[in-house]
């Protein structure tokens, strides 16, 4: 898959679970991203551990991560970054 066609996905899943207007869920999925664009790679399994501990969840979830970071740059991180912040500072959140 193509990074932005990634992208598009990850920040269409974030709008889904933030659509509710539960503000519970917001900063979960707010830590779960920036260590999913920012964090390494051990720190974003250690923390989808703690919601699943499937090691097939955890091994796609390091895929996922690994692939992140060797097709994504920093520049494209940043713009994710940018466009999910405006998720969060929406009044649902």
């Amino acid at each position: 898959m193509k990074p932005a066609g990634f992208l598009v996905l990850l920040l269409g899943a974030a709008l889904l679970l933030t659509s509710r207007a539960n503000g519970d869920i917001c900063p979960a999925v707010e830590q779960d991203v920036q260590l999913f664009l920012t964090g390494p790679v051990d720190d974003y399994v250690s923390y989808v551990g703690k919601y699943n501990s499937n090691p097939l969840v955890l091994a796609n979830a390091r895929t996922l991560k690994m692939c992140v970071d060797s097709k994504l740059t920093e520049e494209d991180k940043q713009h994710a970054m940018s466009a999910v912040n405006k998720i969060y500072s929406s009044v649902l959140c």
